[in-house]
């Protein structure tokens, strides 16, 4: 299991399950850091998480490529951590901008390394430990 995989299905799921208009092109007013606020506990809370994914064709389809990848439940919550912590960083590093947010996603899909270029090291590290966890998983 790679980080990029790991990276592509997060992001895929957080971006999947945000609300149209968490976020403004004017940054972070006090409504849109609610919004995404908001998001972040859905992503972390399995009690707001699963309702969400339930009603979602799109997150279900993304939660069945997640648990598939990520097998036990303990990495299934971890994974969501990550990818709350990782949509938070886009979501700050892009000013709130949705479509920043959405050209950076896809230039992430061909130079994934300028993506990762914009975590934090803390991500990264934690993006790398989760791709160990799974890949030792699997054998």
């Amino acid at each position: 299991m790679t980080s990029g995989k790991v990276f592509f299905v997060s992001m895929g799921l957080a971006v999947t399950l945000m609300t149209a208009g968490v976020v403004s092109a004017q940054g972070l007013d006090p409504a849109s850091a609610e919004a995404l606020s908001a998001t972040l506990r859905m992503l972390t809370d399995p009690s707001l998480r699963n309702p969400a994914i339930a009603t979602n064709p799109q997150a279900g389809a993304i939660d069945q490529q997640v648990q598939a990848m990520v097998g036990a439940e303990p990495l299934r919550q971890e994974f969501y951590a990550l990818s709350a912590q990782i949509f938070e960083e886009l979501t700050r590093n892009s000013g709130g901008d949705v479509r920043k947010m959405s050209e950076a996603l896809e230039r992430a899909k061909s130079d994934p390394a300028a993506f990762a270029a914009m975590l934090s090291p803390a991500t990264l590290q934690r993006l790398r430990e989760l791709s160990i966890k799974i890949s030792d998983q699997r054998r």
